[in-house]
């Protein structure tokens, strides 16, 4: 089965005590690790990281980021050609995007001081050994997100 990017929406809930967020619907069968990502400000763009082989989940911790995607056509040379699709990821908004093998993935904070909380199914060095990286400027014009 070839898996497609997913947003799974969550929700919020208050009280005296103070706000709850989640994402009931997130399960964590093949989640290995996670890690955080914080930008301190709105200029630096991560982007482009492939992944042959290794699912990626985002959840927004804090502000907010733009986080772009594109389905890799050849990991050796991939097509100049390649659309990326493009959400709004925000910390106001409690969804998850998770990102499946075969893609590649950019982020941008849109607020300074924004954190993204990522989950892996694969570890650290499986990861780093089959992570592959193109330019920024490759497939998106992360300017207009300014």
């Amino acid at each position: 089965m070839i898996e497609k990017p997913l947003i799974t929406k969550g929700g919020t809930f208050t009280d005296n005590r103070g706000t709850m967020r989640f994402v009931n619907a997130f399960d964590f069968p093949d989640v290995k690790r996670f890690y955080f990502i914080k930008h301190p400000d709105t200029t630096v763009v991560r982007a482009w990281q492939g992944h042959q082989f290794e699912k990626k989940y985002f959840y927004p911790i804090a502000g907010s980021f733009i986080v772009a995607w594109v389905k890799i056509d050849d990991f050796e040379n991939p097509s100049e050609d390649l659309v990326p699709e493009v959400h709004l990821l925000s910390a106001d908004n409690s969804e998850l995007l998770m990102i499946p093998k075969g893609y590649a993935n950019g982020i941008k904070a849109l607020e300074p001081n924004s954190e993204l909380m990522i989950f892996s199914d694969l570890g650290v060095e499986e990861s780093v050994k089959e992570k592959i990286r193109f330019p920024a400027e490759k497939w998106l014009d992360w300017t207009k997100f300014e």
